[in-house]
């Protein structure tokens, strides 16, 4: 049987004193390489020959995958830039491993990095980075009217920051939960993320954030999305890059790789839900995110010994420790989490891999690293081991048939609609000094079909509905109209 193993694993935390100081993400990828390679404890890179290159948003680049092979002075016989997601890189690392077990590749780096950090600090003070000229066209957009309806989009309900909440408010109802009971499982999640990332040395907040911090609005936690604080989202202003090294058990011992140094690519799952998330049976559950969930629970033979469950928003891990049939005191990361670790957009489980490969070298055991993409879309895990798994890796790991076999019958979507209707899900959404801009509701007219609506800020009542900390609006009944740009507005009755 041929196992891989994952031989060295190398990140790099850049904070510059000057914007105009920092490094691209070619170089922090670089330098990510360079350090997979000294962790490895073997000149490597002259003999990589598959190059898998993270999606990154920050600076776009004509052929990323090259000029990050000619940065590092090689010449592999595959440089792929990937597509993004946040799942991605576990994707791209399960199709790496799969390749070299196949014998289609002997060794393999995997590296992404973003420095929004940078370029955010040179916008503000006015001034030009001396990185490369951007491209005019970007690798793999992410095209957003691809994904999402016309009606979505035409509500500015197109981004993660107000959809997640969505499935948020549907899930602690069904969960039999007051908004005051989530909120506070919330904060004390996110806190032990916190806590994580204080010790990970690269991460890019290093301090302890108590529950209290993190579910109380202030000025410097101010109301993003409903229920969200600026403490519960992904923080993708980072300067972070990270680098994976991938081959044979075989290999890495006939080169004389440490055995202490390897980490065992056991195997994972993967599915997809339909890409708009009008389009989803529900809002309370993800098929998706279970079945892949329990395929890895299942290869594994049982619970894991550490986790990363993906924290982009809060909704997501609290679904995922529900479906594993953990506790509240679950310890949900090894890396700290996309708010306080850092949320480098599509690497960030790169980083998780890395921090779970020096976790499992401590202590032996299991570790489940569990990525997600899009707004609830694309799932995927993958299991490291301090040990060889009892078979080989799977070439079909995606488990999309079993996540439909799930799925109950999705709602016809109408684009207009007069009268009664009900909350299937909401978010409120915030501007400066948490001031509300609208509401955002979605309904389920008497026939059962689903729709979308606004609430204007000066509708108070309805507002004050859909905020209310002791009770869940889901199910309230309410009036719909038409505005006068077309849009539906909706209001309690």
């Amino acid at each position: 049987m041929t196992n891989v193993v994952i031989v060295g694993v190398g990140e790099i935390r850049d904070r510059p004193t000057e914007p105009s100081l920092g490094l691209d993400p070619l170089d922090l990828m670089a330098s990510s390489a360079r350090r997979a390679e000294q962790d490895s404890g073997l000149a490597l890179l002259h003999q990589i020959d598959a190059v898998e290159v993270i999606h990154q948003i920050t600076w776009r680049y004509e052929d990323t995958a090259r000029k990050l092979c000619e940065r590092l002075a090689i010449v592999p016989d595959r440089a792929i830039y990937h597509a993004g997601g946040g799942e991605s890189p576990l994707r791209v690392l399960h199709d790496a491993a799969l390749r070299i077990a196949q014998g289609e590749s002997r060794i393999a780096l995997v590296c992404g990095a973003e420095a929004r950090s940078s370029v955010k600090k040179a916008r503000n003070a006015g001034i030009d980075l001396p990185w490369p000229a951007k491209a005019k066209v970007m690798e793999h957009p992410w095209r957003v009217e691809e994904m999402l309806s016309a009606m979505g989009r035409a509500h500015g309900v197109a981004q993660p920051t107000y959809i997640y909440p969505l499935f948020e408010n549907a899930t602690l109802h069904a969960w039999g939960m007051t908004p005051a009971e989530a909120q506070a499982e919330s904060a004390l999640l996110w806190s032990r993320y916190a806590a994580v990332a204080s010790h990970n040395p690269y991460a890019w907040m290093q301090q302890p954030v108590s529950p209290d911090e993190i579910g109380t609005v202030t000025s410097r936690n101010p109301l993003v999305a409903w229920p969200y604080h600026k403490l519960m989202v992904a923080n993708p202003t980072v300067n972070q890059g990270a680098a994976v090294l991938v081959m044979t058990e075989e290999r890495a011992r006939a080169l004389g790789i440490d055995p202490a140094r390897m980490t065992y690519l056991v195997g994972g799952a993967a599915s997809k839900e339909p890409e708009d998330y009008l389009d989803r049976d529900c809002y309370y559950a993800s098929p998706s995110q279970q079945v892949v969930l329990e395929a890895a629970t299942a290869l594994n033979g049982g619970a894991f010994d550490q986790l990363e469950l993906y924290s982009c928003f809060p909704c997501v891990p609290k679904m995922a420790r529900r479906t594993l049939g953990l506790g509240e005191d679950v310890e949900p990361t090894v890396t700290g989490g996309l708010t306080f670790f850092g949320g480098p957009f599509n690497s960030y489980m790169l980083h998780a891999t890395c921090a779970m490969v020096r976790r499992l070298r401590e202590s032996s055991g299991s570790g489940l690293l569990y990525g997600q993409g899009d707004f609830v879309t694309k799932h995927h895990a993958v299991i490291l081991s301090s040990q060889p798994g009892a078979e080989q890796l799977a070439v079909d790991y995606r488990v999309d048939g079993k996540a439909d076999a799930l799925r109950g019958p999705v709602p016809r979507i109408v684009e207009s609609h007069s009268g009664s209707a009900e909350v299937e899900s909401f978010t409120v959404l915030y501007g400066r000094e948490n001031a509300v801009d609208r509401g955002i509701v979605i309904l389920r007219t008497p026939e059962g079909h689903r729709t979308m609506a606004r609430v204007p800020a000066t509708d108070l009542p309805t507002l004050a509905r859909l905020t209310d900390r002791l009770h869940s609006p889901i199910g309230a009944r309410g009036t719909v109209t038409t505005a006068e740009d077309g849009l539906l507005e909706w209001r309690l009755s």
